[in-house]
């Protein structure tokens, strides 16, 4: 590791923890505005899968800054749920942006900033730390299984339930917009998924190759 890496590592974990502790916030936050306005529903609430990611990343975004504030280089079994952890805020930013921004609420409408924390600014963080930090190691193509399993496990579960209760999180994945449409959205989405996770690999194995 270079001297400047090192100054930086320190930085890049204080940073990290902050970040954490701001999404943590948001987070909490939005769920006392819910049980103060009898607007929180935890059956669908906690299964969104903007919420489950946020939860995760902020377990990983502050196991990430222990590490660096610890150690010169991140483990290689961190940077793989890294990679997912960031994989996934990516696309909710895309998928929210495009397909969810914008149609009206049902109900009560609380604060926006922290869903603007979620939706925006955290991926945008999270893409530039991955860019950006030092001490990452090359990652493996295996990684690939790692970012895959927690989508694919949360959308058969998703789409089990909603054909139990009827409920489904988010419009593009109700059939009665035709199985066809839904069909195409997940493997339209799945494979953002899959090809924005390949190009934080191969950054990954170039960086580390520049490195050597």
């Amino acid at each position: 590791m270079t001297g400047m890496s090192k100054k930086t590592r320190p930085i890049v974990g204080s940073l990290r923890l902050a970040v954490a502790a701001t999404l943590l916030v948001a987070l909490i936050y939005q769920i006392v505005d819910k049980i103060a306005n009898n607007d929180l529903e935890p059956s669908t609430y906690y299964t969104l899968f903007t919420i489950e990611s946020t939860m995760i990343a902020i377990v990983v975004v502050a196991i990430g800054g222990v590490l660096a504030l610890r150690h010169p280089f991140d483990s290689v079994a961190y940077t793989s749920v890294r990679v997912a952890v960031t994989s996934y805020a990516i696309m909710t930013a895309v998928v929210y942006n495009v397909l969810l921004r914008g149609i009206p609420a049902e109900g009560y409408v609380g604060p926006q900033w922290p869903g603007e924390i979620m939706h925006v600014w955290f991926p945008i963080y999270i893409a530039l730390d991955w860019l950006l930090a030092p001490g990452r190691p090359r990652l493996g193509w295996r990684a690939l299984g790692v970012v895959v399993s927690y989508p694919l496990l949360w959308l058969a579960f998703t789409l089990i339930r909603g054909g139990v209760d009827g409920w489904y999180p988010y419009p593009f994945l109700d059939p009665a917009t035709g199985w066809a449409s839904v069909l195409l959205y997940i493997g339209v989405i799945t494979g953002f998924v899959v090809t924005v996770a390949a190009l934080l690999i191969a950054y990954s194995r170039w960086r580390a190759r520049e490195a050597r």
